[in-house]
Formats: C-alpha cells, structure tokens, sequence
C-alpha cells in the first residue's frame, strides 16, 4: 500500500487573500530507449522551461505567484540543480515549484533521496526494501519534484515516484514495466494552515479495488478532518497525458467530489489542478485524442459562469457534480487564482476562480495570448439565479 507521508513547511500567505498558480503547459517530446523513455532533445526541453522559470523570477506579473506548475517529465534530470539554483536565488519566498522529471534508474533514483535525506527521510527505507527484495537497480523510475521556498528563503526539496507504470500497464509485457513509487506527501502549510498533494498523472486514478491511490487519499483526507478539521485544500496533478478527456477521468472526478453512499468532507472543497502538457508533445509513437487540456476542477459548492473564450471554456466535464475550468491544447501559461478556502456570500456575483493571464511562447519568451479581457465572453451564470 502507498503510504501518505505529512511534512511541514513554513508558507505565510495573508489570511483571506487568493492563492495563485501558474501552470506551463509545454511541449514533452520523447523517444523509446533500452533504459525506459528519454527526452528526445534535452537542450531544446530545458531551455522551453527556463524560459518560463526566467519569466517568473523576472516578470512583474508574477509577483504574487505561490504555485508553480511544469507537466510530467518535462525536465531533463541533469538540469536538477539548475532548477534548484534559480529557484534559490531568485525565486520570492512562499513559492512552491512542482515539476515531473526524466526517467532515471531506480538506484539513481535512491541516491538522489540519500542527497537529499533530511526532507526525504521518510521515504528512503520503502526503496530500500525493494532493492533488498530484488527491485532491479536499473529498472525506470517516473518521478517529480516539489521545490517549497519557504517564508524564511529556506529551499526544501521533496522526491515522490510514480506508483504505477508510466504506460506499459496497458500491455502484456512485463518488461516495459517501471518502478512503482510507495509514498505521496501530504504538505501542511504552517502558519498558512493550506493543506495540498502533489501526484503523478494516473495516480489519480483508481487502479483496482483494494489498492486504490485516490481512494487512499479521500480517506486519508476524511481521517484529518475528523481528527482536527485539516481538509485537503489542493491536489495538482502533473501529466503528460495524450487522452486528457477520457472517460476515465470523468469518472474519477464524479467520485471524488459527489460519492452518493458517504460523505467526504475531507476533500468537498478541494481544488484539483491537471497540468498536462502540450498538444506538441510526443511519446516516440501515435497518440490518439491529442496532448493538453490542462484544468482546474472545483466542487459543486463552487459555481463558475459559462464561458466560451478562445482560450479556456468552462462546464461539468460530461455531468459530474463538479465544476471546470478546461484550457486548449497549445503550448501557453495559465495564470489564474485558486478559490478561497472558505464560504462566500452566496448573494455575490463575484466568481471564486480568475483567469488573470494566458501567455504564448514568441522569440524564447512569452507574451500575452488574448488582447480582450479575458471574462469579456461571459455568457450566463451557472446554478445561481
């Protein structure tokens, strides 16, 4: 079973302000290797998300960024400490930085949690016990990383794998298999009190069963609100997924947020961000349906207006009691705020999500996608008279 792992890291965001995030939705290319997946041009993958990095750290229009978002596999492992030096340097305080990496080996894998061992402690002695069991060393790991820069500028570095294979599930041969990770974290944003996870594309999913990853989750969840009334207030999962609207999905997102035989207040009001990468991505083989559609989806107590703007839209995801913001499929950053973690006035017209920005890429930088305002298609509310 996977096992949820709590840590504490210092956030201070001001009581009752939003909370905004950036998620990059760009381009994954990669190629079939004798080691697992590869990216298929490192240098041109690293300097797309540098780019996005360098608008960040420079761009006036992110300074109240808190939650920055890359897909899956989107950056090459040796740019790791790349990564961690700008985040380090340049980076504002109270940001976090979640990004999935290139797949490494197992023992490779191992050695970078040992590195850094005083955040990953707690998720070092399950590798172990798989290497001792006879884990192969180089069998590939699908991992991502959470860089928190703390309130104090204190950089912490969080190391998470991904539970099941990145896609060989889907075949006969055991061989295509990857490792399979054993921990999620749970961060308790102290003294913010803002509760999130980080996850791995279909760890979402429920994968059978007993041994359900989001399953665990909502009951993890419903278990700390019991407890001491802590609810999941985000969950991001980063992709880099070719069927972003499969019915999979759907189905998910109904049970998380309206399970008909329980309550789950641990997780009614949480924000589920999927950051996918973009339409240009690549897997070295076809890939039906297409990349992107990066979403944020809210629970049924949030009721976003009806919109059809040329970059983003807004419904149900196919009937689901929820409700969802759904982006396009071209490379862009979408900058938006999440809702307010406690009630509103239900008289106000005021909408709980913005969308404060849509950039594309243009001469290695990124500019503004849409001239308009971008609310300016509002068409008609939704659940509210």
């Amino acid at each position: 079973m996977i096992q949820i792992h709590e840590v504490e890291v210092n956030l201070d965001y001001a009581l009752g302000s939003h909370i905004h995030c950036l998620v990059a939705q760009i381009p994954v290319r990669l190629r079939a290797t004798e080691r697992g997946p590869a990216l298929r041009d490192r240098e041109a993958q690293w300097r797309t998300l540098a780019s996005v990095l360098e608008s960040v750290a420079e761009g006036e229009r992110f300074q109240k960024l808190h939650f920055l978002a890359f897909p899956e596999a989107a950056l090459p492992a040796a740019r790791l400490d790349d990564v961690l030096g700008i985040v380090a340097e340049r980076f504002r305080p109270n940001t976090v930085t979640m990004f999935g990496l290139e797949h490494v080996s197992l023992r490779a894998y191992r050695d970078t949690l040992e590195r850094f061992g005083e955040d990953n402690r707690l998720a070092i002695p399950a590798v172990e016990h798989d290497l001792a069991a006879g884990a192969l060393p180089d069998i590939p790991v699908n991992w991502c990383c959470v860089v928190v820069k703390e309130a104090s500028g204190r950089l912490r570095v969080f190391f998470e794998a991904k539970t099941h294979p990145f896609r060989a599930e889907e075949f006969l041969d055991k061989s295509g298999d990857l490792y399979r990770g054993r921990h999620f974290w749970w961060f308790r944003a102290r003294p913010a009190f803002f509760h999130f996870m980080v996850l791995v594309c279909l760890d979402y999913l429920y994968r059978d069963l007993y041994g359900s990853n989001i399953r665990q989750i909502v009951e993890y969840a419903d278990q700390q609100y019991f407890a001491a009334r802590r609810t999941l207030d985000a969950l991001f999962v980063l992709q880099c997924n070719p069927k972003p609207e499969h019915r999979a999905y759907r189905d998910v997102v109904a049970g998380f947020y309206g399970e008909y035989l329980e309550d789950t207040p641990g997780v009614r009001d949480t924000v589920t961000v999927f950051a996918n990468s973009s339409g240009e991505s690549e897997l070295g083989e076809p890939c039906p349906g297409g990349f992107g559609v990066s979403s944020v989806v809210l629970g049924a107590r949030h009721r976003l207006a009806r919109v059809a703007a040329p970059e983003f839209s807004t419904d149900d995801f196919h009937g689901t009691p929820a409700c969802r913001l759904r982006f396009g499929t071209a490379t862009r950053l979408y900058y938006f705020n999440l809702p307010l973690h406690h009630d509103l006035d239900p008289r106000t017209s005021h909408q709980p999500l913005k969308v404060h920005a849509v950039l594309r890429p243009e001469g290695g930088g990124w500019v503004q996608a849409v001239g308009a305002p971008l609310m300016a298609e509002l068409s008609e509310r939704s659940g509210r008279g």
